[in-house]
């Protein structure tokens, strides 16, 4: 496929960081070049690579493609600040070196944004990528605005190389992504965007995520917990007062790192601050039926979730989990048929170890 000349004016701005992406960042913008909507050019931010990713660059075919080769390496959000600096486009989508897109990604996401003004950032749902097979996402099958805007209160809802955002939008916020919050600065972006407009995502998966063990959330999952910890706190301050830092610091280890519950007292805070802060999501919002109902199921599966890494890994009884339960505020017909089946699994675990023990 031949690409086309550059505008000097693209519809889309794509932002790419990169650092020592020689193995996959031929694949990723190979990729890039099906899209059906062609109007658009690549930043490519090389961090000071140590390998041949510039050389690669420099003799890339497609004219779209730019290299801008930092003189200092300064991590992977102020190479995304200076790519959003650099951006020409009415649009700024962001992908990382590892991840692809369907070829009618960038075509929906700008169909999406054209029709909703109210819209300043649009995601896609994501399918992840390993060894060699494509695989589904824990993330929820239908979304809302609404839904989302409930989720970044909780964790984080987008893949960020599905993100699309309004350039005129982006361009408000200084900086673009706060370099403070390092591997969490989207989770942050999209809590400074909503200030702005609503945040969405289409339900198709229109982003193929790339699952390695170089990957970033493989090897600073540490500070990307610390830095997330920070933005759920930030934003809950208000809210939760004094618990805001511990309710932030449960919710990413328990909720978004999945890390088993080791304590009552830690289930019970996190049982609690789910439910303050849906209360407090419901009387700020007012959302109508439909997404009370979404809200309320996904909240369930979370919580249930959470209940059950407890009991499968022994940390807590079922006694003790039980104990801790906390009332749905909006039930959604599913909490029940959870939870019966929770508690069937942790008494067929318990008739094991017995038999065992036996």
């Amino acid at each position: 496929m031949t690409a086309p000349p550059p505008s000097s004016t693209p519809v889309l701005s794509v932002i790419m960081p990169a650092y020592n992406g020689a193995a996959l960042i031929g694949e990723t913008l190979d990729n890039l070049r099906a899209q059906t909507m062609p109007d658009f050019e690549v930043l490519v931010v090389d961090d000071c690579s140590t390998d041949d990713t510039r050389a690669l660059l420099a003799n890339w075919p497609d004219p779209r493609v730019r290299l801008i080769a930092l003189d200092v390496n300064g991590g992977p959000v102020r190479a995304r600040n200076r790519g959003a600096a650099e951006a020409r486009g009415r649009y700024i989508a962001g992908i990382d070196q590892d991840d692809l897109s369907r070829p009618e990604r960038f075509a929906r996401q700008i169909a999406y944004l054209e029709s909703d003004p109210a819209t300043v950032l649009v995601a896609t749902a994501a399918e992840q990528l390993i060894d060699g097979a494509i695989r589904s996402m824990n993330y929820p099958v239908t979304t809302t605005p609404t839904l989302i805007a409930w989720l970044t209160w909780i964790e984080n809802p987008l893949v960020w190389s599905s993100v699309m955002i309004r350039a005129d939008a982006a361009r408000r916020l200084d900086p673009f992504t706060r370099p403070d919050i390092l591997y969490a600065e989207d989770f942050d972006l999209y809590h400074r965007l909503q200030r702005l407009g609503r945040i969405a995502r289409l339900d198709t998966p229109l982003t193929i995520y790339r699952q390695h063990a170089g990957g970033v959330s493989k090897r600073f999952a540490d500070t990307m917990a610390a830095s997330a910890t920070r933005v759920l706190a930030e934003t809950h301050d208000t809210r939760l007062g004094d618990q805001a830092q511990a309710a932030a610091a449960a919710l990413v280890a328990h909720n978004m790192a999945k890390a088993p519950v080791r304590d009552v007292a830690t289930l019970k805070l996190i049982g609690s601050t789910l439910v303050e802060l849906e209360t407090a999501f419901l009387a700020e919002r007012r959302p109508d039926r439909y997404d009370r109902m979404l809200i309320a199921a996904e909240t369930e599966k979370r919580w249930t979730a959470i209940r059950r890494t407890a009991l499968r890994t022994g940390n807590l009884g079922l006694d003790a989990i039980t104990a801790s339960s906390q009332p749905t505020l909006e039930p959604s017909g599913t909490n029940s048929l959870l939870w019966s089946g929770l508690i069937g699994t942790a008494r067929r675990a318990q008739r094991t170890i017995a038999a065992k023990r036996a």
